[in-house]
Parts: structure tokens; C-alpha cells; sequence
């Protein structure tokens, strides 16, 4: 009986593992909120200008204002499981035109 739940514990965790979110799809549940319609002063996804200034400060500080908050963001946005890269991906995402 061990050997079945293991067995079963290490697909699921398998599964998971190998159904990882896309970029679109992480902004699709944690970031379109704000950024699809600009709330609280977000810039707009795609709209390079809106971005601009905020890229030109790095990505470095670009991840720390997303993980600490910054301005009417709050920390880690809506996606509290992401790690660095995928917020990097996240913003690269938002801040490129379509």
C-alpha cells in the first residue's frame, strides 16, 4: 500500500511540475487586473511608453518594486508564488507591444 501512495504522491507531483504556467497565463490570473486597464496609476500592458521610464531604471530594481510593492502595488503583485524570473518574464511581457 506504501508503494501505491508513493507512487501516486510522485505523479501528482510529477504533473504539476509539468504543467508550469505560461507567461500569459500568469498574467491572465495575477496581473491583468491593474495592468489591462491602468488601476491606481499601473502602466497599461503593451504600451512600450508607459514602460519605458520604469525599464530604464533595470530589471534588477524592476523585480524588487514588485516584490516589496511599490506605489499602489502591492508586494509580489498578485502572484505570490512567482520567483524572480518569472517576474522578469512577467514584466517583459507587459511592457512589450503586442
Amino acid at each position: 500500500m506504501k508503494g501505491k501512495v508513493a507512487s501516486i504522491a510522485l505523479a501528482l507531483v510529477m504533473g504539476t511540475a509539468a504543467h508550469a504556467a505560461t507567461v500569459e497565463e500568469r498574467y491572465n490570473t495575477s496581473c491583468t487586473f491593474c495592468h489591462s486597464s491602468g488601476a491606481a496609476g499601473a502602466p497599461k500592458s503593451h504600451d512600450e511608453a508607459a514602460w519605458k521610464p520604469r525599464l530604464d531604471k533595470g530589471m534588477d530594481t524592476m523585480v524588487k518594486h514588485v516584490k516589496e510593492g511599490f506605489n499602489a502595488m502591492p508586494p509580489k503583485g498578485m502572484c505570490n508564488d512567482c520567483s524572480d524570473d518569472e517576474y522578469r518574464a512577467l514584466i517583459e511581457y507587459m511592457s512589450k507591444s503586442k
